[in-house]
């Protein structure tokens, strides 16, 4: 086996990983995304680009599996508090207002940079759009098994939708950013009368 083969299979610890992603969401919130260059990263991280190349292949990518590793680690579809209620509610608690906030800046950053970057746009499909509506949706199935929904409940279809508006909303409209205190009251008045549910204690 050459060395190039054996460095192509290498992989970094999951402790360098964490310490590359925290870096590379620092440099993001300094200079945003179109300013950020894997030069930078390289030299925040003390890594070489074609270190960074072969594990990221890429910004985009880069940028996308941070965030993906930024959020709590919890994992949306294995919450089971045996009721709909519980189970939003449970997700909401899974981060704190001060990650909240933090999380929501850098997204509303992104948002803005996901129009002019098609591969940008692609990354956040794939590693975090895509997975958390899959997993929302696992969610709310186990609540129509359970016969908390009816399953031609329209509402069913725009849960992900109700959930971005609220994040969306709250800075637009009050110039705040979400918190457990907001998403709980939202989820209470919006989300579970959406789906039938009652949110009576």
């Amino acid at each position: 086996m050459t060395e190039t083969a054996t460095a192509r299979r290498s992989r970094i610890t999951p402790e360098r990983e964490a310490e590359l992603y925290a870096a590379v969401l620092d440099l993001l919130r300094e200079v945003g995304y179109d300013a950020l260059t894997m030069d930078a990263v390289a030299a925040r991280t003390r890594s070489s680009k074609a270190t960074l190349y072969r594990q990221w292949g890429g910004k985009a990518e880069l940028v996308a599996k941070a965030m993906r590793h930024n959020k709590p680690g919890v994992d949306i579809g294995s919450v089971d508090t045996g009721s709909l209620r519980g189970d939003l509610h449970a997700l909401v608690m899974s981060t704190d207002d001060c990650a909240m906030e933090q999380n929501n800046a850098l997204m509303r950053g992104l948002a803005m940079a996901v129009h002019g970057n098609p591969d940008l746009l692609k990354a956040f499909r794939e590693l975090i759009i895509e997975p958390e509506m899959l997993e929302i949706r696992r969610v709310v199935q186990r609540a129509v098994d359970r016969g908390e929904v009816r399953p031609d409940n329209p509402a069913v279809d725009y849960v992900v939708h109700m959930f971005v508006g609220a994040f969306v909303a709250r800075g637009m409209i009050e110039n705040q950013p979400p918190t457990q205190s907001f998403l709980r009251s939202y989820l209470d008045a919006v989300v579970l009368p959406a789906l039938g549910v009652s949110t009576s204690l």
